[in-house]
């Protein structure tokens, strides 16, 4: 297979380059990839592009961009050697949603705000998956998504179909309720698994007040524990106290001493 190297390139060019890599004469390592040994890739490079957005650096955003880009080519080459479906036709796909998801645009619908945007959406999306029953619609929730993001989400549905805490001091009390059945577990020395797995459920679901994503909230609370931890330690240097666990009740005054300052 021929290959004209340029100064620019398109995606055809990409489409390209991934049929020459997977060509008897192409590449070893990826001639042996899977759908599932790149299953891992895919989740990295995707975070790596959240993590370009977080950090405001639109050079790394648009590598990572790049790179999330190469996924989806290499999984529709796969597909295409087995003649499933083609990267063409997962263009022609997302295009044809687009458009039917968004009447108010391409059709006749009219709309007053975003509200009534979503809200066409979610009833466009049911129909289209031949969602009959709001259970359905939970079960469609991917189980592979970050646990916190499909409680979440989960629990956001589920209210939509008239279930769950409808003031946040409900919500609080539910997520109380669930931390007390945690506390009396571990008091009492017995399995707590699933009483934790129920209050982080309960705690999952006050997004819906507070208005933040749970793993974007939880994300900035390990980085303000990281940038502690960082002053804890130069502090302890200073004073002289080792991280050590037999340091643990000096370490603690020094955490409250930085704590604060955050």
């Amino acid at each position: 297979m021929d290959f004209l190297q340029k100064d620019r390139y398109d995606i055809n060019d990409l489409l390209l380059i991934m049929q020459k890599l997977r060509a008897p004469d192409g590449c070893p390592w990826d001639r042996e990839q899977t759908h599932e040994s790149l299953r891992n890739g895919l989740i990295e490079e995707t975070y790596e592009a959240v993590e370009a957005i977080d950090t405001a650096n639109r050079d790394l955003l648009e590598e990572e961009l790049g790179d999330v880009l190469l996924q989806v080519v290499f999984h529709a080459q796969l597909e295409q050697e087995a003649g499933s479906f083609s990267f063409a036709d997962v263009v022609d796909g997302i295009a044809k949603k687009m458009v039917y998801r968004h009447p108010h645009v391409f059709g006749q619908a009219h709309v007053n705000n975003s509200q009534d945007v979503l809200e066409n959406w979610d009833a466009l999306k049911k129909k289209s998956k031949g969602q009959e029953t709001q259970s359905e619609v939970l079960k469609s929730v991917s189980p592979s998504l970050p646990a916190l993001m499909r409680a979440a989400k989960l629990q956001k549905k589920a209210f939509k179909a008239g279930a769950g805490a409808e003031t946040a001091l409900r919500a609080i009390e539910q997520t109380e309720c669930a931390l007390a059945a945690l506390r009396g577990r571990l008091l009492q020395e017995e399995d707590c698994g699933d009483a934790y797995g129920d209050f982080l459920f309960a705690a999952a679901g006050l997004s819906r007040f507070v208005e933040e994503e749970p793993e974007e909230a939880l994300a900035k609370a390990c980085g303000r524990f990281l940038a502690a931890f960082c002053k804890m330690e130069r502090l302890a240097e200073q004073e002289g106290v080792p991280l050590l666990p037999d340091q643990r009740e000096a370490l603690a005054r020094l955490w409250e001493a930085v704590a604060v300052q955050l």
